[in-house]
């Protein structure tokens, strides 16, 4: 019998946290949980600690009172907790599904420990790729990285099932709430209406980036890393349906591409079950009751986030790291009521403008391009940028 793979999870009570622990307890024979950390949710973290009773947890917000049965545990507070799980605590496997830039250094601290990651936050490729994927020597049969996002985890899968060169990447993307809206019409977006995504059951704020395909600029960042890809060897097309998640272009003309239910527990159960698969517990892919699966280009007019994406890798260094920053600084004043929806790419673009970008070769460098984007972005955003005209 295989011996069980212990996973320590990080961002426990967010949505692919949740998901990951639905996919974990359908299989007790195959996987242990070794640690669980979150933010603030205290009352889920202190019922999946009950359910699941790993060696360490931990709450990144700050101290709180631990409940007695909960005890038996050791735990963590701060976002120091994060590297503490990822590095000290014994395991295999650590998804890394925190949301933000506390996910560069956990990811860092598995690799360097030889722990796997099962990647499922952004910042940590798109601010710090290179530090990254030093730590990850290309291992097909064993890889150290297992990119967790759906597109990612497509053509992870479609690279493994041709086990040949590949010739181009196309990342599938829903086109979000707005993709028939005109740009009168996006002029006057509320919140509500980002927040309507048409297939997807995501977090807010990363709703508000599928709305604003800043979700997938993102994407195409990582899509660099992850597949030691040139930017010019990636490209987006809209798919309405959610069912393709991505696709691979290869030189005779051929093109795999994987397909299922929108449905994140797929790709999770696909990375924590790697090379095998899994039950996830997502429903099969019915394609005669859907009957047409469409495709369409993205309009750099109204989703300037694409073009912003290429631009920052073509600037090199931390400026993919202000990019990321930036959005978040911006998608978090939209959702706040403090920006509306159409500024939130022009922040973005003004903070590229305005920041220079440095050497992405330490953590140090990356986090100090992080920290001066940001106030950069509030700044902008403080002042009331942009003007309406």
């Amino acid at each position: 019998m295989t011996a069980k793979r212990r996973v320590a999870l990080l961002g426990s009570t967010g949505s692919i946290g949740t998901q990951a622990l639905q996919v974990i307890a359908l299989h007790p024979e195959r996987f242990d949980v070794a640690a669980l950390t979150a933010h603030s949710n205290r009352d889920l973290l202190f019922e999946q600690v009950r359910r699941f009773r790993p060696a360490f947890a931990a709450l990144t917000a700050g101290e709180t009172e631990i409940p007695e049965d909960l005890r038996f545990c050791e735990w963590g507070f701060g976002e120091d907790a994060l590297v503490t799980a990822a590095r000290d605590v014994p395991c295999d496997d650590v998804l890394v599904a925190v949301v933000g830039m506390a996910g560069l250094p956990s990811v860092l601290a598995a690799r360097e420990s030889g722990r796997r990651v099962l990647l499922a936050n952004k910042e940590a490729l798109v601010a710090g790729g290179g530090l990254v994927m030093d730590l990850c020597p290309p291992d097909e049969a064993n890889p150290s990285l297992i990119p967790v996002d759906s597109e990612h985890s497509a053509v992870f899968q479609c690279l493994r099932a041709a086990g040949t060169p590949y010739e181009s990447i196309t990342l599938t993307a829903s086109g979000g709430p707005f993709r028939t809206w005109d740009a009168q019409q996006l002029a006057t977006a509320t919140l509500e209406d980002a927040l309507r995504h048409p297939t997807w059951n995501m977090g807010r704020k990363i709703t508000v980036d599928s709305a604003t395909m800043f979700n997938k600029a993102l994407e195409i960042i990582e899509a660099k890393w992850l597949f030691r890809a040139e930017p010019g060897q990636i490209d987006v097309l809209i798919h309405p349906e959610s069912v393709i998640h991505s696709m691979v272009h290869f030189r005779d003309g051929a093109t795999l591409a994987q397909m299922g239910v929108p449905d994140m527990r797929t790709p999770i159960a696909y990375a924590l079950g790697f090379p095998g698969r899994p039950e996830s517990g997502a429903g099969a892919l019915r394609l005669g009751a859907m009957g047409t699966l469409r495709f369409e280009e993205p309009d750099p007019v109204r989703f300037p986030a694409l073009r912003l994406a290429y631009e920052a890798l073509a600037a090199g260094g931390t400026a993919c790291c202000v990019l990321n920053a930036a959005n978040e600084e911006a998608a978090g004043a939209f959702l706040g009521g403090s920006l509306r929806y159409t500024g939130v790419a022009a922040v973005v673009e003004e903070t590229l403008g305005r920041v220079p970008s440095t050497k992405a070769d330490s953590l140090e460098n990356i986090l100090r391009a992080d920290t001066i984007a940001r106030q950069a972005a509030r700044r902008l955003i403080k002042e009331g940028f942009p003007r309406k005209r």
